[in-house]
């Protein structure tokens, strides 16, 4: 069983409006940057199509500094391995640290923090925490597969708890505007025969526990002959973007939106041509592949941890001259936007250098650059909640503001 991996106002004088009141199968052409660009409304379903790739920054960028870092002063909570995170209101942040198994609720200023659940089986403990949801000022939803269930915390305190075996299969990926939980495909068996494995979205209704299945989606690709895993195996990748699905394909040049039953509202495409995997790609991933491998095997030998990087160094080496994915796992904020992560070999605790995002009207609004080895895990209200390596591979929480936003 393989699992899956792992408010900014708009500034026309950067990108021209995108803006087009259309019925039937009218269409406005119109240009952002330097690249023709189509809107089109076919059968309700907008449709917005770029001649190419726009070449522009986005109106908003990282400051230099974080906000604040905690986890590197011995008073901070000890992260080991941060498995989601997200922002509230107020600017506290809710992190969950997959190897300690522990939920924290850090202050606004980063100063101090709480605990709020720890392993366990009883009400308010966990067991794997996935994915985290703000619900209003001071409430959140934690999503705990292992433990088949979520769990409501509202100020500090456990306020209900919610069955999801039903949804067995599927992963929690935000709340619908309808008030379903919105979930999609979170594993699947290798060695399939077929072209892409497909995948499914969700929705769960929290009151009834019934799950009702949406749309299917193109999920996992087919390894190649002769190989165990395929390391630039293009994968769909679903999210959640201002109560809507977003999805896309790591290989192909689109993002569609879809209402929490499934409808499609919107697509979004543009023109790129995939890069070649080289062995100058490869030159630094070695030690992130034994540092992994350590971290998944922690009982293994060092001659055993050693035979597992040579093998997927070698699983590497063997799809040189391959096309790589275009872009990573999308992900959506709370402002509706969608941001592509950058695509690049080697171990995803890393993050990305840098993202392409798109607002919920499908305006390009360009790349962003981030902060080096920073795992994204929450953008909103202003703020990018991180994981962030420090040069002894020391993982500790880091909040950045976006100048322009």
């Amino acid at each position: 069983m393989n699992s899956r991996s792992d408010g900014y106002p708009f500034i026309p004088m950067l990108v021209p409006a995108i803006v087009a009141t259309l019925g039937g199968c009218e269409s406005q052409p119109t240009a952002t940057g330097a690249v023709p660009v189509q809107i089109e409304d076919s059968a309700g379903v907008r449709i917005v199509e770029y001649a190419g790739k726009p070449d522009i920054e986005a109106p908003f960028r990282f400051l230099a500094e974080p906000r604040y870092r905690h986890g590197t002063n011995p008073s901070d909570y000890a992260f080991q391995r941060m498995s989601a995170g997200r922002l509230l209101p107020d600017g506290s942040a809710v992190v969950a640290d997959a190897f300690a198994t522990e939920v924290i609720v850090l202050t606004a200023d980063g100063t101090t923090y709480d605990l709020l659940a720890g392993p366990g089986e009883g009400p308010g403990d966990v067991s794997y925490v996935n994915a985290i949801f703000a619900i209003g000022r001071d409430s959140i939803w934690v999503s705990d597969p292992f433990g088949d269930r979520l769990t409501l915390f509202a100020r500090g305190s456990v306020a209900r708890t919610v069955d999801i075996r039903r949804a067995d299969g599927l992963g929690a990926d935000g709340i619908g505007s309808s008030g379903h939980l919105l979930m999609s495909t979170s594993s699947f068996i290798s060695g399939f025969e077929v072209e892409w494995l497909p995948g499914h979205m969700a929705r769960f209704d929290m009151e009834t526990g019934a799950v009702d299945t949406v749309a299917s989606y193109d999920h996992v690709s087919r390894v190649p002959q002769g190989l165990r895993w395929d390391p630039i195996g293009a994968l769909g990748s679903v999210a959640v973007a201002a109560g809507q699905f977003v999805y896309a394909r790591s290989d192909k040049p689109e993002v569609i939106w879809r209402r929490p039953d499934g409808t499609v509202t919107q697509i979004v495409r543009w023109q790129a041509e995939a890069v070649p995997l080289t062995e100058a790609l490869l030159e630094g991933i070695e030690a992130g592949m034994r540092e992994g491998n350590q971290m998944a095997n922690p009982g293994a030998s060092v001659a055993e941890i050693n035979q597992m990087t040579a093998d997927n160094m070698s699983t590497y080496r063997a799809r040189v001259g391959g096309a790589m994915p275009l872009f990573s796992r999308l992900f959506g904020d709370t402002e509706g936007r969608v941001w592509l992560p950058s695509w690049h070999p080697g171990t995803a605790r890393e993050g990305a250098a840098a993202y392409t995002v798109i607002s919920a009207d499908g305006e390009w609004l360009g790349t962003v650059e981030a902060p080096p080895r920073l795992r994204i895990l929450d953008v909103a209200g202003g703020l990018v909640l991180g994981a962030q390596l420090d040069d002894m591979d020391v993982e500790s929480v880091a909040v950045y503001e976006l100048d322009g936003s």
